[in-house]
């Protein structure tokens, strides 16, 4: 009997007729030219050309052909079959239970009514058998289902009922069931429908022929036993631990219990018989021998309880038992409302096999357009590789259709900087490929990714907002302890409060540098995540604050806000760039983070506030008309100095001005309004395989800026405007600059390297009183090694006769 080919709907084949049997006009070339409106006469026209209607035929094709393309390119995993198979006996448990609502009868008695599936492994005959209670088929359902290819008893069950009825099923395609041909060489259904009275068993080697016969065997009451008689290469899908991994992987929110026969080895008491007692007597002799000095009365008493008893010995045996598998339950599809904290806890360890608690979650479901259903977590702790692997594939997103789970490899819900969130989703309305393991580029996906990518955002941002009322709520706790009259026990509260770590600081630690390298990637939502930012500043102590709290703190005048990035808070509060802001008590925003240069380049404001980074020329200060006098002056001072300094320093400067940012440094290098910092340019000189070459015009100029207040800088102009400037002048000019590309974070060139380290030679010399041009003290003379042992050979021969002096004079 061979298979029946249904490929959906029918196609129809219109041939054409053959020249000879129609004429063909001849046409101008300007024929098919339509200019203007559409005529009549072109409607006339427009109906000549349609073509005669053809004999119809069907398309045909190749059985054995068919099913190989099925079998093996479908599928990418052999371990599919399983889902595919357990996804079937579901849908036909959720029929029986569909059509038990008007008639009870259905069901059954005892066993039958049972809806389960049960799963048998047998080694001996390298079987594997799927067993479920639900609807079975009779005889033409066989044929008709299993004989015709994509031919979906799922999708004809649907049909037979009114539309928008939710029936929740799974299959769609009608070819999961051929993917048991990817593990097996022969397959036998055995079922038996409350349609027919007699129970049927179908049979196929994955040829192009199957056999149908009444079934001699066991009487399943209702529902189909799966057979299959794996291939050789494919018997590790009898281990125990291989199915319960696969069961637990696809099919573990499966409606209904999956049971799977196991065998374990038991230890159990059992008489002892007369030979095996004699043997044990003279055992526990010899170990009483061995432990003498015990009491002798305590021992004979203990003999005689023994007596009483009854004498037994452990023995192991083998033992077999169904084990449920799926325990787990699909926790999405219940109302939030209804869950407790304790179950959502217990669901994030099944899902993520992670022991620890959630920092967080969202529970939530979307309607409209598209429907789908969500639990999204938030970890405690980052993975240890979490940021090695940032542009691989994230698996922590399980996507389910119908509680059966079609893949955890893709990144097109979510982008790729929330990639740290673990849950699952579960949505009718995804566009799957016919083997259900890829998804199809679809507007859909679109849609969906944006809802969650704004759920994850938010649920973030509450973590964050319960923080700061958390922060609010101890400032008031704290006024209200103050008027308290135990001064000394709430302060010590105080400070247990201030040690725990609130939720969203946990959370910073973990993924901060997530959330930043999502401003650089996703500019539809970089207002969101422009909120969610935490930095120290130079008036946050050991805490982190938001921007929004920076812009709060601001003030009056204050219309820019003000940063600077380095290695860490310490060595940037001592920068000669942050002297003028600290002087005027405004706040400065410290970036540690590598990633932090990046970031800042997509942030250039917040709130209407300028981002000004302290460590570039020309810092933005409100000034009154009196500075800018100053600061006129200043220059016309100093221009004798800052001429020289030009004529000095090279190409080495882009500008030598009077500075902005210094109170006490008498000098700064700072980078230009375009191109690198310092810090930047240390981030890019640590990538192991960036082109350097490439980015040499990246690198910023460098601004050689003076303190017109600082002693030194006054003598130095004073020297150059009186004519007095020599070489000593040039050498104190250069050392400045020097120890100020230093401070400032850059990287010195190696001539500038080895210029600055005579400098300080110099300098030490000096200090210590030493010439610069004092010769070298001579080289330690080392003898050689026969020269040596000759002299240890004397000095042997020495001590020797020396030894042998005093015993002569005793003899005399």
């Amino acid at each position: 009997m061979t298979f029946a080919l249904l490929l959906g709907c029918a196609v129809q084949y219109c041939t054409a007729a053959s020249s000879a049997d129609i004429a063909r006009a001849v046409r101008s070339p300007w024929d098919g030219l339509r200019v203007g409106m559409k005529t009549d006469d072109d409607a006339v026209e427009a109906k000549g050309d349609e073509k005669p209607a053809g004999e119809q035929f069907q398309f045909q094709a190749d059985v054995n052909k068919l099913m190989d393309i099925i079998i093996n390119s479908l599928y990418s995993k052999k371990e599919i079959f399983l889902r595919e198979l357990i996804s079937n006996g579901s849908d036909a448990l959720d029929k029986v239970r569909f059509l038990s609502l008007t008639d009870t009868s259905v069901l059954g008695e005892g066993d039958t009514a049972k809806l389960e599936m049960k799963l048998i492994a047998d080694k001996d005959a390298k079987t594997l058998t799927l067993i479920d209670r639900g609807c079975g088929m009779s005889k033409e359902d066989l044929i008709n289902q299993l004989g015709t290819v994509a031919q979906s008893g799922t999708s004809s069950f649907i049909e037979a009922f009114s539309e928008g009825a939710d029936v929740n099923l799974i299959g769609q395609f009608g070819v999961g069931f051929y993917s048991v041909y990817l593990v097996a060489d022969s397959v036998a259904v055995h079922s038996k429908s409350n349609d027919d009275d007699k129970q049927w068993v179908w049979e196929s080697s994955a040829d192009s022929t199957f056999s149908v016969y009444e079934d001699p065997g066991e009487d399943l009451g209702r529902g189909t036993k799966i057979v299959l008689t794996l291939k050789e290469d494919c018997l590790e899908f009898l281990e125990e631990e291989r199915l319960k991994g696969l069961i637990k992987r696809y099919s573990e929110f499966i409606n209904f219990p999956i049971y799977l026969y196991t065998t374990k080895e038991e230890e159990e008491e059992v008489p002892i018989e007369e030979g095996d007692e004699t043997e044990e007597e003279e055992e526990e002799e010899e170990e009483e021998e061995e432990e003498g000095g015990e009491d002798e009365e305590e021992i004979e008493d203990a003999e005689e309880e023994e007596d009483d008893k009854p004498k037994t010995k452990k023995v192991k045996k083998t033992v077999n038992d169904w084990e449920l598998v799926n325990d787990a339950k699909a926790l999405w599809t219940r109302n939030p409302s209804d869950i407790t904290d304790e179950e959502y806890k217990s669901f994030y360890q099944s899902l993520t096999k992670d022991f620890g608690e959630p920092l967080t979650h969202t529970h939530f479901s979307a309607e409209g357009e598209v429907e789908f259903k969500s639990i999204l977590y938030i970890p405690k702790e980052a993975p240890t590789d979490l940021y090695n692997d940032y542009y691989k594939k994230q698996n922590n997103l399980k996507l389910y259709v119908r509680r059966v789970m079609i893949t955890d490899e893709f990144d097109e819900l979510l982008p790729r900087y929330l990639g740290f969130i673990k849950g699952v989703v579960d949505s009718d309305s995804l566009p799957l490929n016919v083997s259900r393991e890829m998804l199809q580029q679809n507007k859909v996906l679109k849609v969906i990714g944006k809802k969650m990518t704004r759920k994850a955002l938010a649920m973030i941002k509450s973590l964050a907002d319960a923080d700061k009322k958390d922060e609010d709520e101890d400032e008031d706790d704290a006024e209200e302890e103050s008027k308290d009259e135990d001064e000394e026990k709430e302060e010590s509260k105080d400070e247990d409060k201030e040690e725990e770590e609130s939720k969203y600081e946990v959370f910073w630690k973990s993924f901060g540098k997530y959330i930043k390298m999502g401003l650089i990637e996703d500019a539809a939502n970089r207002t969101r995540l422009a909120k969610l930012l935490r930095y120290a500043t130079s008036k946050s102590g050991e805490k982190e604050i938001s921007l929004e709290e920076y812009v709060a703190n601001m003030k009056d005048d204050q219309k820019n806000i003000y940063y600077i990035s380095g290695e860490d808070k310490e060595s940037l509060l001592k920068s000669p760039s942050v002297e003028k802001l600290l002087a005027k008590d405004i706040e400065i925003i410290f970036m540690t983070d590598s990633v932090d240069e990046y970031t800042v380049q997509h942030l250039t404001e917040f709130e209407g506030k300028r981002l000004i980074n302290a460590s570039r020329e020309g810092l933005k200060l409100e000034e009154g008309d009196k500075e800018k006098k100053r600061e006129d002056q200043y220059k016309e001072m100093f221009k004798p100095l800052i001429d020289y300094a030009k004529e000095q320093l090279g190409k080495k400067v882009e500008k030598v001005q009077v500075s902005k940012h210094l109170v006490q440094s008498p000098v700064v290098v700072l980078s230009a309004d375009y191109g690198w910092t310092a810090q930047m340019e240390k981030v890019m000189k640590s990538q192991a395989f960036a082109d350097q070459s490439k980015f040499e015009f990246m690198k910023s100029k460098r601004m050689f800026e003076i303190n017109p207040r600082h002693p030194m800088i006054i003598e130095l102009n004073n020297k150059v405007k009186d004519g007095n400037a020599d070489e000593t002048t040039a050498d104190s000019l250069m050392s400045l600059y020097l120890s100020a590309v230093v401070s400032a974070g850059y990287q010195l060139t190696p001539e500038d390297a080895q210029d600055f380290n005579a400098r300080i030679s110099r300098v030490v010399a000096t200090t210590l009183d030493v010439p610069i041009d004092a010769e070298l003290a001579p080289e330690l003379e080392i003898p050689d090694e026969e020269e040596v042992e000759e002299e240890e050979e004397e000095e042997a021969e020495e001590e020797e006769s020396s030894e042998d002096a005093p015993a002569d004079k005793d003899e005399m």
